[in-house]
């Protein structure tokens, strides 16, 4: 951590055994992320309601290049914080959770998930159960019946967008899985 970490207490008296809690904790922190250059934590006291004891909001204020990570739930939703030292873990849990998160974004870690191939149907034969695709590149791309999904053979029309699986063969580009796409699965 390039700058000294912040700690600061509202409606409570501070305590050594809190204070080094939260060191350890953030100290910790720095496995998770290589840059961290700030680190604040304020622990609070919040009113006692009726039925339930004094619960503990702990926020983190964590600086890294180009972000600021806060951590902040409403303690009101977890009776667990009515213990100090729960409310200052999960505080610490969540932020080495999105810490992990940061990391892997920065490394483009993150899992992408690519949409099928689509096309429009180019050319329909019924009678022999195929038709070829047109791809927005330009490609023709051959599917027989049984490729359709949910049935949907019959409703094909030229000019109808599918998205598909595409395989490679030996006699050129063959489209698995076709489907339809309807009004609730536009071609992206």
């Amino acid at each position: 951590m390039q700058l000294p970490l912040q700690i600061t207490f509202r409606n409570m008296e501070a305590s050594p055994a809190m204070e080094e809690l939260i060191r350890e904790k953030a100290a910790k922190l720095d496995r998770y992320h290589d840059h961290i250059m700030s680190c604040r934590v304020m622990v609070e006291a919040r009113h006692r309601h009726r039925h339930k004891g004094v619960i503990y909001h702990v926020r983190l204020d964590i600086t890294v290049p180009g972000k600021e990570i806060v951590i902040s739930r409403e303690p009101e939703l977890n009776h667990a914080h009515e213990d100090v030292y729960v409310a200052i873990r999960d505080a610490f849990d969540a932020a080495r959770r999105r810490l992990e998160d940061a990391v892997r974004k920065e490394r483009a870690e993150v899992k992408h998930h690519e949409a099928p191939p689509h096309g429009k149907i180019q050319s329909l034969d019924p009678e022999k159960g195929y038709g070829y695709i047109l791809t927005p590149d330009g490609r023709e791309v051959y599917f027989h019946r049984n490729a359709v999904l949910n049935g949907d053979f019959e409703r094909l029309e030229v000019g109808s967008e599918v998205r598909f699986h595409l395989e490679e063969t030996p006699d050129g580009p063959r489209a698995t899985s076709v489907y339809l796409v309807g009004k609730h699965h536009p071609v992206g």
